[in-house]
């Protein structure tokens, strides 16, 4: 009974910025690792970044010095600062968590609805 949820897509022009906000809700114990996934048309999805609870984090060689991933635990929120937006970086954005649920015996993986970002001129 987890939901990720998640904003903060939308078009923007080359060499700007967007935010990407993903929450985890639900009858939830404990969240662990958080991450984000792109999928661009005819492309295979590939992991943008990840960050687990103590805040060590990874970003995609393809994103490095321009995108930074971050979260809130006590919102059981993950952040995407996305800048320097390129094109290439135009894909649909997936959020995705492992948690455990309260009377759950171990922690499973859940992925968002995904969200629309755009850059273009």
């Amino acid at each position: 009974q987890v939901q990720l949820v998640e904003s903060g897509g939308g078009l923007v022009q080359p060499g700007g910025s967007l935010r990407l906000s993903c929450a985890a809700s639900g009858s939830i114990f404990s969240v662990y690792d958080m991450r984000w996934y792109r999928q661009a048309p005819g492309k295979d999805r590939e992991l943008v970044a990840a960050i687990t609870s103590g805040g060590i984090n990874h970003l995609a060689d393809s994103v490095k010095g321009r995108f930074t991933i971050s979260r809130d635990n006590a919102k059981n929120t993950v952040y995407l600062q996305m800048s320097s937006l390129k094109p290439e970086d135009t894909a649909v954005y997936y959020c995705n968590a492992d948690v455990w649920l309260r009377g759950s015996y171990s922690a499973q993986k859940y992925w968002g609805q995904g969200t629309q970002v755009t850059v273009s001129s």
